[in-house]
């Protein structure tokens, strides 16, 4: 039993291993990189953590697609859950330092990052508005609110750094006397 736990635990350790290794997306990296939107587009992105959006469905008329509808203090709320580690991919840049990101096959449904320098420069979230509890996105065209505690879900992107590729230089062969 020991020998099959034992195996057990290096086969996971061994494929845990496998995946990609996400690293935040930042503004010194998107700096350094200067990447053109052609090469954003090629990236993968995903969300850091969970991230829901909810908007209170006033006229009676609620359209659900990948949200829910619940009842919150008897009123009828729409909303949109993203799960941590959500794939995501670059749509457009609204403006300089800004990230329209795509987490559904329709491009119209779109988050905006940008970078924050309370959260070390990492593109996060933006919201028209934050107050204590909330801040006011848009997403598919409709205003959603999205909690304060989320304010701080942050892109991350598979992140491979080579150690041989930060130096540059050469062996010098030495010489000798003719």
């Amino acid at each position: 039993m020991t020998r099959i736990i034992s195996a057990l635990a290096l086969f996971t350790l061994l494929f845990s291993s496998c995946g990609p290794k996400l690293s935040p997306l930042t503004q010194r990296l998107v700096e350094d990189q200067a990447w053109s939107e052609d090469e954003l587009k090629r990236i993968q992105f995903y969300l850091s953590e969970d991230l829901i959006l909810t908007r209170e469905v006033r006229d009676g008329k609620s359209e659900i697609r990948n949200g829910q509808v619940k009842i919150i203090d008897g009123r009828e709320v729409e909303q949109v859950v993203f799960k941590r580690n959500t794939p995501g991919v670059f749509v457009f840049s609204p403006k300089s330092q800004r990230m329209a990101v795509s987490f559904e096959q329709n491009d119209d449904n779109f988050l905006v990052f940008g970078p924050n320098p309370k959260a070390g420069n990492r593109y996060v979230i933006l919201a028209a508005e934050w107050d204590r509890r909330s801040g006011q996105v848009s997403y598919a065209g409709k205003q959603w609110r999205v909690n304060a505690a989320d304010a701080y879900a942050s892109l991350l992107i598979p992140l491979k750094r080579l150690r041989n590729q930060d130096v540059k230089g050469k062996v010098v062969g030495g010489r000798k006397l003719k």
